[in-house]
């Protein structure tokens, strides 16, 4: 279950990207050296080593992939960059289900409501976390009219946890 956390979108910008520089100068470093370590290796001097060449960047990707899935995932100078990541991720996943959850507003499904009302909260995040200004001020008017039908219904408008169950639900509808 992903729940939205309160973020200061400065320090969030700020620490993401250092641990972007982070990543990039990691990725950099085992390219270098693992493509030096090709060529030396099974390289041809003078020869066409493009190939080796390749063979090393291709690895660095594959350990810098595996490092930062693994190892990385935990540690806390990734932590915001990880957090936006699954912000994204879960709004991915409820848009891909759009079209469910339009139809179940309009039928006041309280799921879809809910689900919606989370939807709009993460964008807003969102954009604030990436300083998308002009992206969340077309949304604020879709915002308050579901807010003010979802308090018409008497549902709860703070919905800062995205279930899976709401999303299975409407899968099912």
């Amino acid at each position: 279950m992903f729940e939205l956390k309160p973020c200061d979108p400065a320090l969030y910008r700020q620490q993401t990207r250092r641990s972007t520089l982070i990543v990039a100068v990691l990725f950099l470093a085992l390219a270098m050296v693992l493509s030096s370590l090709a060529v030396t290796l099974f390289g041809e001097p003078g020869g066409d080593n493009f190939r080796f060449n390749v063979g090393g960047v291709f690895a660095g990707v594959l350990i810098t992939l595996a490092l930062v899935r693994g190892p990385f995932w935990g540690q806390a100078w990734l932590a915001p960059a990880v957090y936006g990541w699954q912000l994204k991720r879960s709004l991915m996943n409820v848009t891909n289900v759009m079209h469910k959850v339009t139809e179940g507003v309009q039928a006041n499904d309280p799921t879809a409501m809910k689900l919606l009302r989370f939807y709009h909260l993460g964008l807003t995040q969102m954009h604030e976390l990436d300083a998308n200004s002009s992206a969340q001020a077309q949304l604020v008017g879709e915002m308050q009219a579901h807010v003010s039908k979802m308090q018409a219904l008497g549902l709860d408008t703070d919905q800062t946890r995205l279930d899976p169950a709401w999303l299975d639900h409407l899968k099912s509808v």
